[in-house]
């Protein structure tokens, strides 16, 4: 074979191993963004490197992985549930002790899905592999939480870490906590109406979507000292 011959194989070979190598990146990089979602580019812009980032996320996949995670059963999602809604009346005489209970209330669902609760850090890594969409509300929450064992939260603040940990406890509870009437109009767990304001005493909620659906679109109305009628 002439040596010109033996180049071009070569440059050929050299070719298609770095077209499948290439296509192979790309797949992998589809597969974490289609995965992690938001987290995706919180975790390039945390690390300010994108392979770093991803070899990062690979190792959340590998530890989830681990895990031994469970559905909730149709007992315990009542219970929570209920859990949830009473709270959320509890609210509107102590907001503090609410949004405590609330944190509480959230990392005890956690670690009945399954996901160890010890450190916050690993917390948000291990949930951020299923819950990614709902995580940055968490992370939100978790802030002002701090700020209020400091004293430095507004009520309007608590409000809106109540609506945040709502957001996550839905989406690991499976269902939405509060309870739809079927009387009022459906409403995103973020918007503010007077219906909903009106039934805080009661502990009837307007109907809401369940878990999964959009938790970011904006609320209309701000009254009223019930958390989940608080715009974000």
């Amino acid at each position: 074979m002439a040596p010109w011959l033996i180049i071009v194989l070569i440059v050929v070979v050299l070719i298609v191993v770095a077209a499948i190598w290439y296509a192979t990146q790309t797949s992998r990089r589809k597969k974490l963004q289609s995965t992690f979602g938001p987290e995706y580019d919180r975790a390039v812009a945390d690390t300010g490197n994108r392979a770093e980032a991803e070899k990062e996320l690979r190792e959340r996949e590998k530890r989830h992985a681990e895990l031994e995670l469970k559905p909730l059963s149709v007992e315990s999602q009542a219970t929570y549930s209920a859990a949830w809604e009473e709270v959320q009346i509890q609210f509107v005489d102590n907001p503090d002790r609410a949004l405590a209970t609330a944190d509480s209330l959230t990392t005890k669902l956690i670690a009945e899905r399954g996901y160890p609760t010890g450190d916050y850090d690993d917390r948000l890594a291990d949930l951020s592999v299923e819950h990614a969409q709902t995580l940055q509300h968490y992370r939100d929450a978790h802030e002002i939480s701090l700020r209020s064992s400091d004293g430095k939260a507004s009520t309007e603040d608590l409000r809106q870490a109540f609506v945040h940990y709502r957001a996550l406890f839905a989406d690991l509870l499976g269902t939405d906590p509060v309870k739809a009437d079927p009387t009022t109009p459906t409403t995103s767990p973020d918007d503010t109406s007077t219906d909903d304001i009106s039934t805080a005493q009661t502990g009837t909620a307007a109907a809401e979507p369940a878990a999964g659906s959009d938790t970011t679109a904006p609320d209309t109305d701000v009254a009223g000292s019930r958390p989940d009628a608080t715009s974000r």
